[in-house]
């Protein structure tokens, strides 16, 4: 029987421990490290910073990412990014109807994704949400919360009835020398009443300019009767055009009791007027002697990958995490914003919420916002001008025409 040598033993064994050690060292050295910038609003930057936190425990053994957060709105986004794409942050949100400009500019990465599969938690190729981030075909970033805006009322003014009907809202809070509030010079809500009342206003075929019958003479209601009206809702006294800023600041010190806003308002709004915090779908307005029910843009916030990151793939992943179930129904619960992915809104919990309930009343109202930038300024510009009550008493159709020429050039 051949004997084996208890010393050659020995160094074997030494030999494959060393080579375990340096095998363990080895896939210690293969990490990757990088570095990812990020742009959040400020209200958002807890949330974000867990995010972050929790997607580095996952990848632990794969990946070690150095997170440079930056802060920046939503709404601004596009202005800021297309300054220098190549400057801008590796992973960025913004509001759904700013992704042609961002995609067209080649600021915006084409995701390497099947939309329809990825998609399905946000309801699938027929949903709005599908809409907002797909084209031709190709998927742009991923719906991280639903946009839109809708009724906010204070019960103790207020009953079921009464916020059925803008006029009826009005006289109750001038009665009240209180004041209900929109704002008439933001376009995204001036749409609610040329759009209900059947008038359009969409992007012609080529997606570079506007359609808009805003002016028009023929047809019930004409232009100019509309426009009669909401000198009628401006120059009451129990109404006032206000800013976001402005109309959160007057629920505080308690001198609105209603008003038209959007979702993201939903938190301050809830713990300043606590039980007595209301929200229903918008109201019906009066043109002349015919009931106009009020409709409204909507929309998606949003998440993408700047075309120029050197790390396109974990951008992907940490933004599918970032929009995935777990995280939109924390973001729900810590700032109120609708839940893009539909598992989570139609989550019991959420949909108790009286902004879910009233952005879902709504719905059959709201339109994806698709205009060409020429509207906004023209848009504000008449909305100010009926807001201050036409102090010049400028004719009506000259201001509309104003208005749409400058809408469509």
């Amino acid at each position: 029987m051949k004997r084996v040598c208890r010393a050659h033993i020995r160094i074997v064994s030494i030999a494959l421990v060393v080579v375990i050690i340096g095998a363990l060292t080895g896939c210690g050295s293969n990490i990757e490290k990088i570095t990812l910038s990020l742009w959040a609003t400020e209200a958002k930057m807890s949330l974000v910073d867990r995010a972050m936190k929790d997607f580095q425990k996952i990848h632990a053994d794969e990946v070690e990412i150095e997170w440079q957060v930056s802060k920046e709105a939503e709404d601004t986004c596009k202005e800021t990014v297309l300054s220098n794409p190549e400057g801008a942050a590796d992973i960025y949100a913004f509001a759904d109807d700013q992704l042609d400009e961002l995609k067209d500019a080649g600021a915006l990465l084409k995701l390497d994704v099947n939309p329809e599969e990825a998609l399905k938690p946000f309801g699938g190729s027929d949903s709005t949400a599908y809409e907002s981030v797909v084209r031709d075909g190709a998927m742009y970033a991923y719906p991280e919360s639903a946009n839109g805006y809708f009724l906010y009322y204070h019960k103790k003014y207020f009953d079921k009835k009464d916020i059925r009907s803008l006029e009826r809202i009005i006289q109750i809070a001038g009665n009240d020398n209180k004041k209900v509030t929109m704002d008439f010079s933001s376009g995204w809500y001036l749409y609610s009443f040329f759009q209900g009342a059947g008038m359009t206003l969409k992007l012609d075929d080529t997606g570079s300019k506007n359609i808009c019958d805003w002016n028009r003479k023929d047809g019930t209601p004409t232009g100019k009767e509309l426009a009669k009206a909401l000198l009628g809702i401006t120059t009451s006294r129990g109404f006032k055009s206000m800013t976001d800023d402005a109309c959160v600041e007057g629920v505080k010190n308690g001198s609105i009791i209603a008003g038209i806003n959007g979702a993201w308002n939903a938190d301050t709004v809830s713990a300043c007027w606590g039980l007595d915090y209301g929200a229903a779908k918008l109201p019906t307005f009066m043109v002349g002697k015919k009931k106009v029910q009020m409709a409204s843009f909507a929309g998606y916030k949003v998440v993408g990958i700047n075309a120029y990151t050197k790390y396109p793939e974990w951008c992907r992943k940490f933004v599918e995490y970032f929009t995935s179930k777990e995280k939109q129904f924390i973001e729900f619960q810590e700032t109120g914003e609708v839940p893009a992915n539909q598992e989570v809104a139609d989550m019991e919990e959420v949909q108790k919420a009286p902004a879910v309930k009233a952005l879902t009343e709504q719905e059959q109202y709201a339109s994806l916002q698709r205009v060409g930038g020429n509207y906004w300024n023209a848009a504000s510009k008449f909305g100010v001008t009926i807001a201050s009550g036409n102090p010049d008493k400028k004719d009506l159709q000259e201001l509309l025409n104003k208005m749409v020429k400058g809408i469509t050039k």
